[in-house]
């Protein structure tokens, strides 16, 4: 009966925790769009951000309850989840078009963050000083993205006011409504992250599963559909900008952000697994995004096709595959554990 409990519970979570990131988004969105901010630094910083408001209360939530493995595996299966499975998906429906300054900046900055995060991982703990950090690193690497984002807005201005006008402002949610669910949402979802991480403690401690894995399959997936849902409505209005945008940001805000309020929290021990299995497929996915979005040898440049996304599911599989293999006890590859 406590597993029906608990299954109930993570089931209720994730649904609340969907339903609740959706109008939390909507209403950041809406908000930021009426003050005349850039797509891209919408989808960065609203969306990117609002759907890893999930990650970062589970795993606060996690560190708090000294559960290590989940905090650890929620913002790093997220962030895996995120480009392997949710932008795989995305571009299957729809191609992607990247722009060059997401390329030659926003990409290379995730890039960045996600290779400090690796070698704050690499001895095996991450302590309360490697925390504050991470948490000064997305502070001052937020800053400098804000300010070029804007810079180049102000350049693009008068063409942006043109569409703004004729295409999005009909659109747009009024101020006090967006505000209330701005507001009512992140109420939401910091309770259904807590039901949440209840039931997801409570099935991993009943059936004697590593709260590793826990987090990097069912909590890191379930934290990210609220990314997928805003993707996959975003490529269908062509707000290709919002989907990439959406992808880094929740990306960056994992790497840095979440870590190191768990860590601040609670210094983290880190097991073997995240630094030779999962954090080592965070750099090869953020480096695809690069190259796919380049398409080495093609003449067109910055589109991910559906044979890209195809390619990223299929490594998304493996790497569920290899999770489930270690549960069962046999991994399919022994020194990825």
């Amino acid at each position: 009966m406590d597993l029906l409990y608990f299954g109930i519970a993570l089931l209720v979570g994730l649904y609340l925790l969907m339903w609740s990131a959706d109008k939390f988004v909507d209403g950041s969105s809406a908000v930021a769009t009426r003050l005349g901010m850039p797509k891209l630094l919408v989808g960065i910083i609203i969306v990117g951000f609002g759907t890893s408001a999930p990650e970062m209360l589970v795993s606060a939530l996690a560190s708090l309850g000294g559960n290590p493995g989940i905090a650890l595996g929620n913002a790093y299966g997220s962030n895996i989840a995120n480009v392997a499975l949710i932008l795989g998906l995305t571009v299957i429906i729809r191609p992607i078009v990247i722009e060059r300054n997401v390329m030659v900046r926003e990409i290379p900055i995730l890039l960045f963050a996600t290779l400090i995060s690796y070698y704050l991982l690499w001895d095996g703990f991450i302590s309360r000083p490697e925390a504050v950090f991470m948490l000064v690193l997305f502070v001052c690497i937020m800053y400098f993205s804000i300010t070029a984002s804007m810079r180049e807005e102000k350049r693009n201005k008068p063409c942006q006011e043109v569409l703004h006008q004729k295409q999005d402002e009909p659109e747009i949610m009024p101020m006090k409504n967006a505000v209330f669910w701005l507001l009512a949402g992140l109420i939401l979802l910091i309770a259904s992250s807590r039901l949440l991480i209840w039931g997801a403690v409570g099935i991993a401690t009943f059936i004697d599963i590593s709260d590793i894995i826990i987090g990097l399959t069912i909590v890191a997936v379930g934290t990210s559909l609220p990314e997928l849902a805003s993707a996959i409505a975003a490529t269908r209005k062509n707000e290709h900008a919002l989907v990439i945008g959406n992808i880094i940001g929740s990306n960056f805000f994992n790497a840095l952000a979440v870590v190191g309020i768990a860590g601040v929290i609670c210094p983290l021990p880190v097991e073997h697994g995240v630094i030779v299995r999962d954090m080592p497929l965070n750099i090869i996915l953020t480096l695809s995004l690069f190259l796919f979005g380049m398409r080495v040898g093609k003449q067109h440049q910055g589109i991910i096709s559906r044979f890209e996304g195809i390619v990223m599911l299929g490594i998304y599989g493996l790497y569920t595959a290899q999770l489930v293999s270690i549960v069962l006890g046999k991994p399919l590859i022994d020194f990825l554990v």
